[in-house]
């Protein structure tokens, strides 16, 4: 749902700021008052192709921004987490609620599981043609924009019917009436799995002669790693040992000069702490608060025999060995050469080594794992299949209930003589499934291909719709479809610019009420001329355009009470509104 929009430089729009309400939101005004400016921005907040004349004459920059609350649903989240948005679900607990009311494990759980999602995106556009896009913050791409559009806007009126025109969204509108969405999930469940073993059967056939040169290298790489021998933290040691081996009379100095400044000199740090130690025996006599240093002297003297004996040891060992440090230097530089090749350390070799035996293992039983692949491959093609044909048929069986029921209403909205047709194409040779070419028009959504079929007038044939269609009608009947299909899946916010062109009375009348009953699951804006349309609204916002000084200054206004009756007494009369007119106006506002 939107619920806040602004908008600066854009067209006749110097700053403008709406905020929209679930319901059916209305926008009226005069001809070329700015109403069509407003869809156009929001078009444009959500991928909508964007040209430099767009902007405000005698400006650079503009901007539209949006606040979008929008259903939880785990595919946009999806698209949101690839595109590194992060959600904060935490909101502060109600004071007054004891801890006998809440639970806080599974209550916090299914509320942020309820809980919408908060979307603020902003476009800022530049009279170089160039845009940059915000989604809470974050830099984002266009292309994003028009994956989360059909999760928050669908735009139908003056050339903008990409969405109706589009036989993907006819197979869902009919899945819709259809009430397949249980059925959807498990056929595509069962295309998922299928896909996942096909992948994995062709990965394993792809290129024959290509893994049989790959198992040589395999087997090389093994024989090499083998024989190295490699020991994790190997080659940390014998650095440290090179060390010891190139400074032997250094370290010798060192270790015998700290052996007898500890432990042998007749003035040794040991001796001393003994003498320190009897005298502050001596002393904690006269002052029991020097006791407990006694304990912390007696355990550096032990520390010091530690170490004292530590570096005798040391000196003992230390002795320079040609033989040895050539051994340890050949070692090391074959070290370097694995390392090298495998990663750049020890560690690195020695997991290739692992994935190297494996890889080889599976190359080695190829022909066992490629029988067992086709077997999966096989069962699961076959599930899928059995619940795609199961939804085929429910699309059939429901296809004609969904032309009855759209003719009926079509000839509510002023297009009596309207023809519409769903039309179902399924491969042939199901029993045949093995083949590529059939196999190519399988998807998530199952086998079929549906396209709706639509004729205006008496005696025509009915043709595609993106072919036929012109706006108004366009509008009218995907306000239909929309109505009938029901509820959508994840509610968005539906606009109709111009929905009630060529019509009037009794028919703007159905229209308006299709649009209130569209409402109760969608939030929908309807830009509209029509009185009887505009008494339906759950908030009615007029738009006004007037010059200021040497500028055009367009302007919306959410109406009270009062503002509607003067605002639909204008549609119906025109700039002088009569008494006549108030008066119907209120009528039809009462009915």
């Amino acid at each position: 749902m939107l619920t806040l929009l602004n908008i600066s430089n854009v067209a006749l729009i110097e700053n403008l700021r709406v905020e929209f309400e679930p319901g059916l939101n209305l926008l009226t005004g005069e001809t070329g008052s700015g109403k069509s400016i407003i869809v156009d921005a929001l078009g444009l907040l959500v991928g909508g192709r964007f040209t430099a004349d767009m902007l405000k004459s005698g400006t650079d920059r503009a901007f539209v921004e949006g606040l979008f609350l929008v259903s939880r649903n785990a595919d946009l989240e999806s698209k949101l987490t690839a595109a590194g948005l992060q959600f904060d679900d935490e909101r502060p607990s109600n004071e007054g609620d004891s801890q006998h009311d809440r639970q806080p494990g599974r209550d916090a759980r299914r509320e942020s599981e309820q809980r919408p999602l908060e979307l603020i995106i902003r476009r800022e556009l530049s009279s170089a043609g160039r845009s940059k896009i915000f989604i809470n913050n974050h830099l984002a791409t266009n292309a994003l924009l028009r994956e989360l559009r059909p999760f928050l806007v669908d735009i139908h009126g003056q050339g903008d019917q990409q969405t109706l025109f589009d036989p993907a969204t006819h197979l869902e509108l009919l899945d819709e009436f259809a009430g397949s969405r249980a059925l959807r999930e498990k056929v595509a469940s069962r295309f998922q799995e299928w896909a996942l073993v096909r992948d994995e059967l062709d990965s394993l056939n792809r290129g024959e002669a290509e893994k049989l040169q790959m198992a040589d290298i395999l087997r090389f790489q093994i024989q090499e790693l083998q024989k190295a021998a490699l020991e994790e933290g190997e080659d940390e040691r014998l650095e440290e040992e090179r060390r010891r081996l190139t400074n032997v009379e250094k370290l010798k100095t060192l270790g015998s000069e700290s052996f007898e400044l500890i432990y042998e000199d007749g003035d040794s740090a040991l001796t001393r702490i003994k003498q320190a130690t009897r005298r502050i025996q001596e002393l904690s006599d006269y002052d029991s608060n020097l006791r407990g240093y006694l304990e912390g002297l007696e355990s550096a003297q032990a520390t010091l025999d530690d170490l004292a004996l530590t570096l005798r040891d040391f000196n003992d060992a230390l002795e320079f060995s040609p033989d040895r440090l050539a051994d340890v230097e050949s070692r090391l530089a074959d070290l370097a050469r694995i390392k090298r090749k495998y990663g750049g350390s020890v560690q690195s070799a020695i997991e290739h080594f692992s994935e190297s035996e494996n890889r080889l293992r599976d190359i080695e039983h190829r022909d066992e794992r490629e029988a067992e692949l086709r077997n999966q491959v096989e069962a699961a093609l076959e599930k899928y299949i059995a619940s795609a044909s199961e939804l085929h048929q429910e699309r059939i069986k429901w296809s004609k209930k969904f032309e009855r029921a759209v003719e009926q209403e079509l000839s509510e909205v002023a297009m009596e003589r309207a023809t519409f047709d769903v039309r179902i194409s399924s491969p042939e040779a199901l029993s045949e499934h093995r083949g590529a070419e059939v196999e190519r028009r399988f998807r998530s959504t199952g086998f079929d291909d549906v396209e709706f079929y639509f004729s205006a007038n008496k005696g025509e044939p009915a043709k595609p719709l993106a072919r036929v269609a012109s706006g108004g009608e366009a509008s009218r009947l995907m306000l239909v479809l929309k109505t009938i299909a029901g509820a959508t899946e994840f509610p968005r916010t539906i606009v109709f610019d111009e929905i009630d062109s060529g019509i009037g009375g009794r028919v703007s009348d159905a229209v308006g009420a299709k649009l209130k009953r569209l409402s109760e699951t969608n939030q929908v804006l309807c830009v509209t001329h029509q009185a009887q349309i505009a008494r339906f609204a759950t908030a009615h916002h007029a738009v006004e355009k007037h010059e200021s000084g040497k500028k055009t200054v367009v302007e919306i206004h959410k109406l009270d009470s009062r503002g509607r009756v003067e605002e639909i007494a204008r549609m119906l009369t025109g700039s002088e509104i009569t008494d006549t007119a108030r008066r119907h106006a209120k009528e039809l506002l009462k009915s």
